[in-house]
C-alpha cells in the first residue's frame, strides 16, 4: 500500500517525525509531500524542509520526498496512492481534517484518509508555536529535530547582524 503524508512542515517538528516513524512500517511506500501554497509566507524554502526530513529520518528506507503546490489528492492519484495520512493533535484539528477528508473523498472516491493521533508528548507542538518560540530565542529542545534547531539559530543570528 502507498501512502501520502502531506503538510507544509514549516518547520518539521518531532511530532511529524514521530508520525512518520509510526506509519512507515504500515506501508510499502510513504511519500512525504511538502506543500508550497502561494498565499502563505514560509520560514524555510521547500527544499530546506525536504532536507530537514532527510536529516531527521535517515534510516527509514521506504520514504520518498516531494514538493508540490497543487492538490494533495491529485498528487496521490498520480503516484497510485491508496491513502492520505493526516496527523491529529487536538480536538480543534478534527473539524478541519474531517472537511478535508470529505473533499478528498469527493474528488477521489478510491483514496482513503487515515487519521493518526499525535503521540501525547507532542500534541501541543505545532510549527506555528515552534516558530514563535524560535523568534524569541526560546529552547527548542524536544520540539524539533537538531537540524531544524540549528537552522533557526542560523536564521536568527543573521538577522541580529
Amino acid at each position: 500500500m502507498i501512502a501520502v503524508y502531506p503538510g507544509s512542515f514549516d518547520p518539521i517538528t518531532l511530532g511529524h517525525v514521530d508520525i512518520i516513524e509510526r506509519i512507515s512500517p504500515c506501508f510499502h511506500e510513504v511519500h512525504v509531500l511538502v506543500a508550497q501554497a502561494s498565499e502563505k509566507n514560509y520560514m524555510f524554502k521547500p527544499e530546506e524542509r525536504v532536507e530537514f526530513f532527510k536529516q531527521a529520518l535517515p534510516n527509514i528506507n521506504n520514504l520518498k520526498f516531494h514538493m508540490s503546490s497543487g492538490l494533495t489528492v491529485d498528487f496521490a492519484k498520480k503516484i497510485g496512492a491508496q491513502c492520505i495520512v493526516r496527523g491529529l493533535r487536538v480536538v480543534s484539528d478534527f473539524e478541519y481534517e474531517m472537511v478535508m477528508a470529505n473533499m478528498n473523498k469527493k474528488l477521489a472516491p478510491d483514496i482513503e484518509t487515515f487519521i493518526v493521533f499525535a503521540n501525547p508528548q507532542y500534541n501541543f507542538v505545532s510549527s506555528r508555536l515552534v516558530k514563535e518560540v524560535a523568534a524569541h530565542q526560546g529552547d527548542l529542545s524536544g520540539l524539533v529535530p537538531e537540524c531544524v534547531r540549528i537552522a533557526f539559530n542560523e536564521k536568527y543570528s543573521k538577522q541580529k547582524r
